[in-house]
């Protein structure tokens, strides 16, 4: 990582729209990226569950009802990429700052990022209309 610039912080948006729109307002010092929604879900199918619990008899409900229905997250291979791109970017932020919706839906996007990123520098809350 020698050679690339500390950012201020890393702003986390759910949109390509409103990053850009955001990353207008923040300037150069701030990365503004988007998780394009979701980051994680239960499994979709058999071939998304994880190999390591693919025989336990709870494992196509996708959660585990011997561990007080204890969710299986996975991320979706569309996904992949984009949350490669925003640990990569963690890495050169002094700061993550969740400026996800403030519904129900952009709270579950915001701590799932948190839950997967599991970010080693201070995370904010950014609320913006």
């Amino acid at each position: 990582m020698a050679g690339k610039k500390k950012h201020k912080g890393l702003v986390i948006v759910e949109s390509p729209a409103k990053a850009r729109k955001i990353s207008g307002f923040l300037g150069k010092d701030y990365q503004v990226l988007a998780s394009m929604g979701h980051v994680r879900d239960l499994p979709a199918n058999a071939s998304e569950i994880p190999a390591a619990v693919k025989k336990e008899s709870w494992s196509s409900l996708g959660v585990n009802t011997d561990a007080d229905f204890e969710p299986l997250y996975i991320v979706p291979s569309d996904k992949k990429k984009i949350v490669k791109d925003l640990k990569d970017a963690l890495k050169n932020a002094e700061m993550l700052i969740l400026a996800t919706d403030e519904d129900r839906e952009g709270e579950s996007i915001g701590w799932h990022l948190v839950e997967l990123l599991k970010p080693k520098v201070p995370v904010k809350r950014m609320v913006f209309s």
